[in-house]
């Protein structure tokens, strides 16, 4: 079930409405030329600005890692739906890195999505068991805390869902990414999340919320999120 919700969730695609949204000082440019940069510089960068070419061309010429691949393919699928970077998701086994663990559960959620109904299960159980890796790895790495929390938020009580617990997760997400810089990962995503999942407990304060977040003129693809949650 997991599977199925992470990737619902991360496939959601930008709004043509809101292309040229005006950049604000949250949304600041990286130390360094970006079209000379590695992926670890620029991927929260391109990312937050929903350019999906951008995110390719570093996928093609500077991911040379096997993490700076799972970092751009986690992004490429849902800004794309090109089921191409699906076809070769890398094993697990051997694998230590938390962060690897989280991208590489987040692909089989992605496969799960697309892929045929009786292959659902499997992928499925693979995605949380790999998920599971990640978080007895690093309990605190913030991709493993993104996926966790989805997990929770998407998936309904009687299968382990539990929405105060997302939010709490997205908070330390949100206070993981406010400490230092995560590739990939923009620090407005985690207030995104915990918006998230507070609108779903307390619609009020989530309307309240969601406008202050709104006044600080987030980066377009959280802008987005923002305006049309999916």
């Amino acid at each position: 079930m997991l599977a199925i919700l992470v990737a619902l969730l991360l496939g959601a695609t930008p709004s043509p409405a809101l292309e040229g949204h005006q950049a604000s000082a949250i949304d600041v440019t990286p130390p360094i030329e970006v079209t000379s940069s590695t992926v670890r510089d620029s991927l929260t960068y391109y990312y937050s600005r929903r350019d999906a070419s951008a995110v390719e061309r570093l996928y093609r010429t500077k991911a040379r890692t096997q993490e700076d691949r799972l970092l751009c393919l986690y992004r490429l699928y849902p800004m794309t739906l090109d089921e191409s970077y699906l076809e070769d998701i890398p094993s697990e086994r051997g694998v230590t890195s938390s962060r690897e663990l989280a991208l590489i559960a987040a692909l089989w959620a992605y496969r799960a999505s697309v892929g045929p109904a009786w292959r659902l299960p499997t992928y499925g159980r693979r995605s949380e068991r790999i998920l599971g890796l990640a978080l007895e790895a690093d309990s605190r790495e913030p991709y493993a805390l993104l996926v966790r929390g989805q997990s929770l938020y998407y998936k309904p009580r009687i299968f382990g869902g539990d929405l105060a617990e997302a939010q709490q997760t997205f908070e330390q997400l949100r206070t993981r990414l406010g400490r230092r810089g995560v590739p990939g990962l923009h620090p407005f995503e985690a207030e995104v999340w915990v918006w998230m999942a507070v609108r779903r407990q307390d619609a009020s304060t989530g309307v309240s919320l969601q406008r202050r977040l709104l006044a600080r003129n987030p980066p377009s693809m959280f802008r987005q999120f923002l305006i049309d949650p999916p």
